[in-house]
C-alpha cells in the first residue's frame, strides 16, 4: 500500500529507539506501520549488545535473523532495513548494574561518536535518499546528528503527553516552588498550561527527586533542550485522551499523537522484540474461570529489595487470588540466593505460577485473566485498555507515577494501590482481594469501554491518529 500523499514519494526514514524495552516496541511496531501503509524505506538502528540480547531470547532465531527478517520476506516484502552498531562499551559491561556510569558515557560523548559514524554511513550509502531521522526523545544531541546531515528531525516520544508537557514547563515548577527548591511547595500544580490540576505527588519521580544535580537528571535536562529544535514530535497517545494537553504542546511546535502503537494484528507479522526468553502462560490460564486471574508484572526495568519480593510473594498467598506473577531476572539487582520464600511453590501450586517474562499482550489477551498489578509503564497501560484490563497500580518510578493519576483520576479505568512506597504483605492481600471483587472490576470495565472505543477510533482509516499520521508524512515532501 503507498504513502497517503500528492507524489507517492519514497520516504526513507532512520529509526532510532532508546535501548529499553518500553522504547523498543513501539519503535518496531512504528516502524512497521510506516513501512506496510505509508510506502516508507525505514533503517532500524539498534546496538549489538540488544540484538545479542533478543537473539538469545530467542533460540529459533536463525544467527543471520532480525527483528524484521520475517517482514522483509513476507508477501508485502517490505523494505526494513536493520542495522546493530557498537554504543562504544564492550558486550559485557553491566549497563544495568552500573547505570550511572553508562548514563555518564552517555552524556560525555562516547555514545554519540558511534551512532554518528553509523548514521553518516546509512545516509551516504543508501537509496532512496534518507530523509528524516525518527529518533527517540531522550537522546540529548539528536538535534545534532540530524543537522549535521541535513536531516529532518522526528523526536518519538514513547511515554503520555502529559509528561512531555510538564518536562516541557520544568522552568514553571521551579519557578512557583514546586521543583528543585530546598522547601518544596506540596500544593497542587495549577500553573501548566493544558494542565487544570496535578499534585506533586503525581509528577514524575525526577521531579520528585530532592537531588538534582544526578547524571540522570543531566541527561533528561539536556534532552528536553535538544527536543526544542525538533521540527516535528510523534507521540504514542491518542489526541482526543489528551487533548487540552495536546493543544497546548501543539501551540509551541509540531505535536502529533499517533498512537496507540501495538504490533500487527496478524500473527505472522508480529516481530520477536523480548529481551528476555518468554515463558507461555497458556496452559495454566486454559483451564481457569473467565476473569479469575490476577496477572502481576513491574515492567522491564523496575528493581525492589529482596524483602519486597518477599512481601509480594506472602500477600499473593494470602490473598487467595489466582495469578500470573512476572518475576524478571535482575529484578534485585546483585541478586545471589533464592528469591521467594521457602515452600513458595508448593503453596501456589494450582493457584499461581512465578515466570521470569512472559508475553504479555498474549497473557492480557486471555479470557482467563481479570486484573493487572502493574508499575503502570506507559505501554503496560495502553495494552491494558486495550484488551478490557483493569488495573491496579503500583508505580516505581520515572513517568509511572503521572501515568497512574491518568488512569486513576481521569480515566477511571484503575484504582491506587497506595502512596507508600513500601509494600507489606497483609495490605497487598487485602488490596488484591478488593480490585478482584466483581463489583469493583464491573465499574472500572464500564469505564475501560469508553477508552478502549477512543482508542479504536484513533486507528480508523479516518480516525485522529491516521490523520495525524497522514499529516506527518505530507510535511515530509
Amino acid at each position: 500500500m503507498e504513502a497517503k500523499n500528492s507524489n507517492n514519494k519514497k520516504h526513507h526514514a532512520i529509526i532510532f529507539p532508546l535501548q529499553l524495552q518500553g522504547h523498543i516496541n513501539p519503535a518496531v511496531n512504528f516502524s512497521f506501520k510506516l513501512a506496510s501503509s505509508k510506502n516508507f524505506t525505514i533503517t532500524f538502528l539498534t546496538y549489538d549488545f540488544l540484538h545479542q540480547q533478543i537473539t538469545q531470547a530467542r533460540p529459533a532465531l536463525e544467527s543471520h535473523d532480525d527483528i524484521f527478517t520475517r517482514a522483509r520476506n513476507g508477501p508485502n516484502g517490505l523494505d526494513i532495513r536493520y542495522r546493530a552498531i557498537s554504543d562504544g562499551l564492550p558486550l559485557e559491561f553491566d549497563r544495568t548494574g552500573k547505570l550511572d556510569e553508562y548514563v555518564r558515557w552517555y552524556l560525555n560523548g562516547g555514545m554519540f561518536d558511534q551512532v554518528s559514524k553509523a548514521v553518516e554511513e546509512i545516509v551516504v550509502n543508501s537509496s532512496p535518499k534518507v530523509d528524516v531521522l525518527i529518533i527517540d526523545t531522550f537522546y540529548p544531541w539528536a538535534s545534532k546528528i540530524a543537522k549535521r546531515f541535513g536531516l529532518r528531525l522526528a523526536s518519538f516520544w514513547t511515554e503520555p503527553a502529559l509528561v512531555f508537557n510538564l518536562y516541557h514547563h520544568v522552568h514553571l515548577l521551579k519557578q512557583h516552588g514546586h521543583f528543585d527548591c530546598p522547601d518544596t511547595r506540596k500544593d497542587p500544580i495549577d500553573y501548566i498550561p493544558g494542565v487544570k490540576s496535578i499534585k506533586p505527588h503525581d509528577l514524575m519521580s525526577y521531579l520528585q527527586d530532592k537531588d538534582v544535580s544526578t547524571n540522570m537528571h543531566k541527561l533528561i535536562f539536556q534532552a528536553y533542550q535538544d527536543v526544542r529544535s525538533a521540527d516535528y514530535v510523534l507521540c504514542n497517545t491518542v489526541q482526543e485522551l489528551e487533548s487540552d494537553t495536546i493543544l497546548a504542546l501543539q501551540a509551541r511546535m509540531p505535536f502529533y499523537a499517533v498512537g496507540p502503537i501495538f504490533p500487527p494484528d496478524s500473527p505472522e507479522n508480529v516481530m520477536p522484540t523480548s529481551l528476555w526468553a518468554e515463558s507461555n502462560c497458556s496452559e495454566f490460564l486454559r483451564p481457569k474461570p473467565n476473569g479469575s486471574v490476577l496477572y502481576v508484572s513491574f515492567g522491564s526495568l523496575a528493581s525492589f529489595t529482596k524483602q519486597d519480593v518477599m512481601e509480594i510473594a506472602y500477600g499473593l498467598i494470602e490473598s487467595n487470588v489466582d495469578f500470573v506473577w512476572v518475576l524478571r531476572p535482575r529484578t534485585v539487582l546483585n541478586e545471589d540466593d533464592r528469591l521467594l520464600p521457602v515452600g513458595f511453590e508448593q503453596v501456589i501450586r494450582g493457584r499461581g505460577i512465578v515466570v521470569p517474562w512472559t508475553n504479555q499482550i498474549a497473557v492480557l489477551s486471555h479470557p482467563a485473566i481479570g486484573g493487572f498489578l502493574t508499575h503502570c509503564g506507559w505501554n503496560s497501560v495502553l495494552e491494558s485498555i486495550w484488551y478490557r484490563i483493569p488495573m491496579l497500580c503500583f508505580p516505581v518510578f520515572t513517568d509511572q507515577f503521572t501515568n497512574r493519576k491518568l488512569v486513576v483520576d481521569d480515566w477511571k479505568v484503575g484504582i491506587n494501590f497506595s502512596y507508600e512506597v513500601c509494600l507489606r504483605r497483609m495490605e497487598i492481600a487485602a488490596q488484591v482481594k478488593r480490585f478482584m471483587s466483581t463489583g469493583t472490576r464491573d465499574e472500572l470495565r464500564a469505564n475501560i469501554d469508553v477508552v478502549r472505543k477512543i482508542l479504536g477510533n484513533a486507528l480508523e482509516a479516518d480516525g485522529s491518529s491516521s490523520r495525524n499520521i497522514d499529516l506527518f508524512v505530507k510535511q515530509l515532501i
